[in-house]
């Protein structure tokens, strides 16, 4: 009787164990595409700060009200909209939220600022983000300021 108790709570805890270690393991990853996206910005590189995006025609990017899809169109906007290092400052990425939606999917939440000379911009953001074979990409961006 003791013996099939333990085979009974074993084989609840172990899927429940792996799914916890699973479950901590994305969240460091995405973490680490966030750092490293910021790490790109405050480095003044576009293409690198890019390269946390989902390179698909299918991206999907709004902020103010507009609707920017792709990632070419993306990239050229960031390009155009930020074309020098005082434009771009410091990012800092806080408060991030993640929820684990399926195995290769979750929902981050989170706030952004920029420190630049004369000004210092902020708001928040939420994107989806999915593990693709060469790591965690953002496919949704939605970004807000705070006015």
């Amino acid at each position: 009787m003791i013996h099939r108790s333990v085979i009974l709570i074993v084989s609840f805890l172990l899927p429940l164990m792996m799914y916890c270690q699973s479950s901590g393991d994305i969240r460091k990853k995405i973490i680490s595409v966030l750092t490293d996206q910021q790490h790109e910005w405050n480095e003044g590189n576009i293409d690198g700060y890019m390269q946390t995006y989902w390179n698909s025609d299918s991206l999907l990017f709004t902020s103010g009200g507009n609707v920017q899809r792709g990632w070419n169109a993306t990239r050229a906007k960031y390009k155009k909209s930020y074309n020098t290092k005082e434009k771009m400052g410091t990012l800092h990425f806080s408060n991030l939220e993640i929820t684990q939606l399926s195995s290769t999917s979750a929902w981050v939440f989170g706030k952004w600022e920029l420190q630049r000379g004369n000004d210092h911009p902020n708001g928040v953001f939420t994107l989806i983000v999915r593990k693709f074979d060469d790591g965690w990409k953002i496919i949704h961006d939605h970004t807000s300021s705070k006015k």
